[in-house]
């Protein structure tokens, strides 16, 4: 599952002035999200906008009951901030089964630090990217046997490693550099933590990194056309796609990209997107703005998704003139995603997913 559930300093009346205050308030919406969580009942949560002090004291304890650890990490403002300050910043959020999966080693991806770090004398990389504080979270989990339930599984498959990502992207619609940007890095990031892990591993211990599947999902604020879904889907992006706004900032990611072929910035991972345009015509749902910028990715050489959760139903949303959300029955301005993968230890060639099912309550 795949959720932004909306934090509470950004529910305002000013942003969402056609929802009624009382459906705004955070005790409200906290409900409804929940019980929204435990409908579905996903073994992976990943959530964002959620306050540090709501995962803490809400998130957690609650989600604990039903039997999920969980792993947090609030933007990089909250560490310049003082302690009372720091608990209403936002972050993203992780949630597995434990009965299902146990933790290896969770990960902060701090995109103003990876600009800093990597900026290489670029105007633009110090004064557009790094001022913003977005983060990713992953979490690289060991499959239990609990997992498999009435399957009978391959020794290799009991510990297979996952590492799921959740990301929340900058929101600008001016800085489709930095959106961009932001993923490469990310994506570089994430090879570098399985590269990491394969080392880390102890000699003699089955640990093939080739062999880890992904989980790349969150709120990347960017639509299917854009040069972010283009880089995580195909693989590669343009060193002059239209995105970086011709701002020169090919040398800086030449070192946190891969380079392998003239002109284009390319990733090793295989993701396939587990929603298309014409299974989910939007995962925001505003008034001023109605569009798919959440998604779910996953490593198509290992996992086949079985279903997936379909849109809530435009005869509903008319009848009940929902004109934008939050709405008094939907608690966030975000839809959650949801699908059913099967991991496949050994992919046989050409193999083909079986139909899912779409529903939405």
């Amino acid at each position: 599952m795949c959720y932004n559930v909306l934090c509470d300093k950004y529910a305002t009346r000013q942003m969402y002035g056609y929802c009624p205050s009382w459906a705004l308030t955070w005790e409200y919406r906290k409900k409804a999200i929940l019980d929204e969580i435990r409908h579905y009942s996903a073994d992976i949560i990943s959530l964002q906008e959620v306050e540090t002090d709501q995962f803490f004291n809400f998130f957690k304890p609650e989600l604990k009951i039903d039997g999920y650890e969980g792993i947090f990490s609030p933007k990089s403002r909250a560490k310049t901030m003082s302690e009372a300050d720091r608990k209403y910043v936002d972050g993203c959020a992780i949630f597995f089964r434990s009965s299902k999966f146990s933790l290896i080693k969770e990960h902060l991806v701090e995109f103003n630090q990876l600009a800093m770090a990597n900026a290489e004398g670029s105007d633009n990389m110090l004064n557009r990217v790094m001022p913003k504080d977005n983060i990713g979270l992953a979490a690289l989990l060991k499959v239990k046997e609990g997992a498999w339930e009435s399957v009978s599984p391959e020794a290799a498959q009991i510990s297979q490693p996952i590492l799921v990502c959740t990301a929340h992207i900058h929101w600008d619609p001016e800085f489709c550099d930095v959106k961009l940007i932001q993923t490469m890095m990310l994506s570089n990031e994430l090879k570098t933590i399985l590269d990491e892990a394969g080392l880390s591993f102890r000699p003699g211990h089955k640990f093939d990194v080739n062999n880890v599947q992904l989980v790349l999902c969150g709120d990347f604020n960017s639509l299917p056309d854009s040069g972010v879904i283009e880089f995580l889907s195909a693989g590669r992006v343009s060193m002059d796609h239209q995105d970086f706004k011709e701002l020169g900032y090919k040398s800086c990611l030449q070192r946190i990209s891969n380079c392998d072929t003239p002109n284009e910035f390319t990733h090793s991972f295989k993701l396939a997107s587990a929603y298309s345009e014409d299974i989910m015509p939007y995962t925001n749902y505003t008034f001023e703005f109605k569009g798919i910028i959440d998604y779910i990715f996953y490593s198509k050489q290992g996992m086949v998704p079985l279903g997936l959760l379909g849109p809530i139903s435009t005869e509903w949303l008319r009848d009940n003139k929902v004109v934008g959300c939050p709405h008094p029955h939907i608690p966030s301005d975000h839809f959650p995603l949801l699908v059913e993968l099967e991991l496949i230890h050994m992919p046989s060639a050409g193999a083909q997913p079986p139909n899912g099912l779409l529903g939405r309550r």
